[in-house]
């Protein structure tokens, strides 16, 4: 197995996804082709130590979490991942693939579980939304949106409809942090009755922007 750029491993809650507040164990991988807007990491995006597959998986053994989230950056920018993610599986860890959707998941072992970040208009990145993806998601697998405006959630609410994604996996919907308050949201959801679940960055309510949590 080819060795990885790791920006940090770190235990803490998850943030986000069906499993927030759940303790986890975070790979934080370096590099990420995209800039999005309101990006929280960029620290990510450069940096890291290069570690074997052995390290890494006894790095995560040593914080002993069944969870596991991969995330970035972008975790598939970096084609060694897909064994780091088998070979996690195969040790009995439940696997999260933390994914901005703009490269194919087509390839990511069946037993992960894939978060898929599609891009809103807000965000800067709209174009690099790879809309194939949706045609390996299963109903275990999530879609998140991060809304920036009103704007971006009426495209949200589109492309739910349009890509017919109510039913075939969860559906989260996001307010940007600082740019969206969740009141809003939550109103705009329930204004329209639509199958989404609302969620916000658990850990930003926590601890802020420190790194690391």
């Amino acid at each position: 197995m080819s060795r990885l750029r790791v920006s940090e491993i770190f235990h803490s809650l998850q943030g986000e996804t069906t499993a927030s507040g759940v303790p986890a164990t975070f790979v934080r991988l370096t590099g990420c082709p995209l800039r999005c807007s309101y990006c929280d990491t960029a620290y990510a995006f450069h940096g890291g130590e290069w570690l074997d597959a052995d390290q890494i998986l006894a790095r995560v053994a040593e914080r002993d979490n069944r969870l596991v989230v991969i995330t970035g950056g972008e975790p598939l920018a970096q084609p060694a991942v897909h064994a780091l993610m088998t070979a996690l599986c195969d040790g009995g860890r439940e696997v999260y693939l933390e994914t901005s959707g703009a490269l194919s998941v087509a390839e990511v072992d069946p037993r992960v579980v894939k978060i898929l970040d599609l891009k809103s208009p807000g965000s800067g990145e709209l174009e690099r939304n790879l809309w194939e993806n949706l045609d390996y998601l299963g109903s275990r697998d999530q879609v998140k949106f991060v809304l920036c405006n009103r704007d971006d959630y009426e495209w949200a609410r589109t492309t739910v409809r349009e890509r017919k994604l109510q039913g075939r996996c969860e559906l989260l919907f996001s307010p940007a942090y600082g740019q969206l308050t969740a009141r809003d949201l939550a109103e705009w959801i329930l204004e329209d009755r639509l199958p989404v679940r609302l969620q916000i960055q658990l850990h930003k309510f926590i601890w802020g922007d420190v790194p690391g949590h």
